[in-house]
Order: C-alpha cells, then structure tokens, then sequence
C-alpha cells in the first residue's frame, strides 16, 4: 500500500478537524462524510439488512428515499403531523410498529422531529433510531443537537453553510472503524476528469463574479428552473428503478443517486474542506441570522403552525403555507431568492405501492406537499418588504 501524501494527507487532517468541532458540539464521536446522502445511505448499510422495513416520512428527501432503495430496504410511509410535516409517532398504526426494523426521522426545515417519544417506541422494540439531521445542523431539543438521539444521525453542511460534506454521529454501539471501512468501500475516487470540471467551474464563476455577473446569471437560473411543472423531484424512471430495486446496490442507483451532487461519493477538495471548517467554527453567526428571521416572520398569518407558536428555532428554511404555491415559488426565483427543498408529491405518490408502502393516512402529506413554501429565514426582510410594497401576495393554505 502507498503512503498517503500531498492533498490527500492534507484533506484527512483537514477532515479530523471537522470531526473534532462536530463531537465538541454534539458530545458525540463522528465520522467525516462526503456527502449526507452518503452518510445515510452508509447507516442503512450499518445498521439494517436487504428487506427490512423502514418507517420514513413521506415528505423525505428524493436522494435518501433512493439511497434506502439501493441498500435494499422496503420505505414505509408514515402520517404526517399538520404542525410541521414530521412524523405524528400517535397516527401511526401498531400493526405498523410491529412491523418495521428501524425508524428514520427527518426533522423538516429543522423543526424536530418528537424524537424522544420516537426513541422511547424504538427502544421498547429493539430497533434503531436513525436521525435524518441534515435540515436540523442548529436544531436543538431541550439543548440536546438533533442528531445525538438516535442509534445514528448524519449532518449535513452544505444546506447550512457554504461548506461541503457531512458527518455520522453515533453512539457507543457503533464502531467508528466499521463505519469507515464501510466508508471506504463506498467512495470513488475524484477523477482527472472530475477535477477538470471542477477547476473550469471556479474559474467560470471567479470570471462572472469579477464582472458583477454571478448573481444575475443565477437568478436567471433559478427563475427558468421549475415554474409551471407538477413535481419537484427527481425523474423516477420508474422501469429503470425497479430494475435496481430487483438488485439493489448503490452502483445500480447513480442517475438518481447523483443528481446535483455528482461527486456525493468523492474525496472533497482541501479548499473546501478549509472553508467548511471555518464556517463550522462560526456557526454562532448563522445562528443568530436565522433566529431573527424566524421571529420576523412570526408576522405572517402563512407560516406553519409550530413555525409559529413553537420555541423559537434556527430554522433551515421557514414554512409558509399559501395558495398558488408553485407561482409564488416561481415569483421569489424571479427575485433572486432561493426556492429550495421542496418534496411535492410525496414519496407514496410519486413512487406508488410497488415501491413503497403508503401512508395509511396521506392528506396531511399531500396538504403540506402541494402548500409549503420554504423560505430562507435570512430573506425575511426582503419578503417582508415586498409583501409591504405589494409586489407580493401570500394568501393562506387552509387544510
């Protein structure tokens, strides 16, 4: 074997870093990701076998609901709550319960999942809590980080920060070298061809923003991405997926599994993983931006309902439920405004029975799947101002 040196050893240094801020934070030791899509797709590698049933919401991320696929699992769709589009642990049946080998939470726009009622069920059934945290990275539950309640919990920077990567945290009945040898057989090297692509897109951007152009050339982007279509997801292929299904490995899922990231399993940059850190060691910032803009919004008759009469959180994005969703989405693109992590239709819609399970009660799913409107809390003053200058209107989403 070859010793590891230059970028590589620079990155592995660079990487232990960001997993000794992660465990001062948490109180937990971790493992340093590529990716959280990645991350979670290695816990159900670890912790559950092919044909085992999971429950999940059906509000979850496209790529984690293919990465259960591609470990071979049957996702369970569970009922939603009005409140916050998590879980409702009290709707779900106990045939249910019995049922299935782990729980996974998702803890939407960093509003909590009830994870201490969910960890108690899984304990009394010996089955695993796996906390989907990559929307809750500031999330907190009586001080206690989301992420740190389950067997495991995989973070997510990129959603946060401007960073890259993730992190598995886990008890102590995981072992940190089984997670990376399986870590391991999972990643892919990052190829010259890779590499190429990610020093033309530097330079493409240094060249737009040198001339005030990035911004403009994103908005365009965004206000051309989505308008006027009915899903937000990924293209399910559906002949094609359950082709995988049949033989589920992660190799199997990349057109699904790659979309937006296309180095989800790649080494990352020593650059990035610089600046990851930094931002990671500022997070105190972020934190203060987000909770202002949460309290800002409390303004609005739209916003959810533990959105607006919970503990004030830093939430990842502030939901809205309005009328004309996919307009109004379309609108704030227009302006700009990033318009991101949007799950419409849920998973038993969009992938049906053959592939999933459906919720046994799914109207609160498809209310708040065709009704959210994800808003970035640190946008809250320029929503505010259009809203108050009447170049915008949100009307409420009634149930």
């Amino acid at each position: 074997m070859r010793p590891v040196t230059g970028p590589r050893r620079l990155s592995e240094r660079l990487e232990a870093e960001i997993e000794q801020v992660v465990t001062a934070r948490t109180g937990r030791p971790c493992l340093f990701m590529p990716s959280g899509r990645l991350g979670l797709h290695l816990a159900f590698r670890a912790l559950l076998a092919p044909g085992d049933r999971i429950l999940m919401s059906p509000l979850e991320d496209d790529a984690v609901f293919f990465g259960a696929l591609a470990a071979g699992l049957r996702p369970v769709m569970a009922p939603v709550s009005h409140r916050d589009g998590n879980i409702d642990p009290d709707a779900v049946p106990e045939e249910t319960w019995n049922s299935v080998a782990a729980v996974l939470t998702m803890n939407l726009y960093g509003s909590p999942d009830r994870v201490v009622e969910l960890r108690s069920r899984c304990d009394a059934l010996g089955i695993p809590l796996i906390e989907d945290a990559a929307h809750a990275l500031e999330t907190d539950v009586d001080g206690r980080p989301i992420g740190t309640f389950g067997t495991v919990g995989v973070l997510s920077f990129s959603k946060h920060i401007p960073g890259v990567g993730g992190a598995v945290i886990f008890d102590d009945g995981v072992r940190k070298a089984d997670l990376a040898r399986l870590r391991g057989e999972l990643m892919t090297p990052r190829t010259p061809g890779r590499r190429a692509v990610d020093l033309a897109r530097s330079a493409a951007k240094g060249a737009l923003e040198s001339v005030g152009l990035a911004r403009p050339v994103r908005r365009l982007r965004r206000a051309l991405h989505r308008p006027g279509v009915r899903s937000w997801r990924i293209p399910l292929r559906a002949s094609r997926l359950e082709d995988s299904v049949a033989a589920p490995r992660l190799d199997r899922f990349q057109p699904w599994m790659t979309t937006a990231y296309p180095d989800y399993r790649m080494p990352q940059r020593p650059d990035r993983l610089r600046a990851t850190l930094a931002r990671l060691r500022n997070l105190d910032e972020d934190r203060a931006r987000r909770l202002e803009g949460l309290r800002r919004l409390r303004e609005l008759d739209v916003i959810a309902p533990e959105a607006r009469d919970g503990p004030l959180r830093p939430l990842l994005r502030v939901p809205l439920l309005v009328r004309e969703r996919d307009a109004t989405a379309a609108e704030l693109m227009s302006r700009g405004m990033n318009v991101y992590f949007l799950y419409d239709p849920p998973l038993d819609d969009y992938a049906g029975p053959r592939l999933v399970e459906p919720s046994p009660a799914p109207d609160e799913a498809r209310f708040w799947a065709g009704h959210v409107l994800p808003i970035d809390p640190r946008d809250a003053e320029r929503v505010l101002d259009a809203i108050a200058a009447r170049t915008l209107s949100l009307r409420p989403a009634a149930p």
